[in-house]
């Protein structure tokens, strides 16, 4: 068979797969270059000073481009707790470890709600403590904090605790409702306070949120530049192999 011919059908899904390849690497250099945009905006972001935090009206239009604004509200405590499982590695206060972000429910001045993230709690706290730190500010007051979006749980996430309102993801829909709080009126984010709302008691402490992306968009674009790499050396070689045979 002449060779060329031979090489014809190989050639093709080489170059397919070339093609695949080299495109997939690209695609994640477009990731890595949204990725980092995305993390110098949120450094930027944290510093701001607050603002208004996003009403009913404007809800259908949050973004991930709103995570960690930093977003002020009014308004006064309700009754009740929900519970988000961390293990705070570096704290900026005091306690760290395993233990839970308290979760409180605040009804705004408009009439709306929202979950504040009031600070952690280490998972050895004794009860008195615990249930003192959890008793939250009376009266009606303004709040600053991080505006965080509401993640879903996935697969590989612990189903909750409901007996003792633990999660393991920060869906505070699923938190909401476990409040008995009216879906309609919850916001579709939390708030976490500012350091400077921790009580003087030093717990729930604010100010701990763990601010924290991802970012293998360019380990994988070489991944998949070098299995590029690699295809074209083993086609070359099978190439070179048809187009001169040794002869024995």
């Amino acid at each position: 068979m002449n060779p060329i011919r031979k090489l014809l059908i190989p050639m093709i899904a080489a170059g397919a797969a070339l093609f695949v390849l080299l495109n997939l690497g690209f695609w994640q250099l477009d990731r890595l270059a949204w990725k980092e945009r995305l993390i110098a905006q949120v450094e930027e972001g944290i510093t701001k000073e607050p603002v208004a935090a996003p009403v009913p009206s404007q809800w259908k239009e949050i973004s991930a481009a709103d995570d960690y604004r930093r977003v002020r509200v009014r308004g006064r405590f309700l009754e009740g707790a929900a519970f988000y499982y961390v293990a705070l590695t570096k704290p900026t206060g005091d306690y760290g470890g395993p233990g839970v972000f308290a979760y409180a429910p605040f009804r705004t001045e408009e009439g709306w709600t929202v979950l504040l993230n009031r600070g952690f709690l280490p998972q050895d706290l004794p009860e008195d403590r615990r249930g003192r730190a959890l008793v939250p500010p009376e009266g009606e007051i303004e709040v600053t904090g991080l505006l965080r979006l509401s993640e879903k749980p996935n697969w590989t996430t612990p189903e909750p605790d409901l007996g003792k309102n633990l999660w393991f993801a920060r869906d505070t829909e699923a938190m909401g409702a476990a409040l008995g709080l009216d879906a309609n009126e919850l916001a579709p984010y939390s708030i976490d306070l500012d350091a400077d709302f921790t009580p003087p008691g030093g717990l729930p402490e604010a100010g701990e949120t763990i601010v924290r992306f991802k970012n293998d968009h360019l380990g994988y674009a070489l991944t998949w530049f070098g299995l590029a790499a690699t295809l074209i050396g083993v086609f070359l070689t099978y190439a070179a192999s048809v187009l001169w045979p040794r002869k024995h």
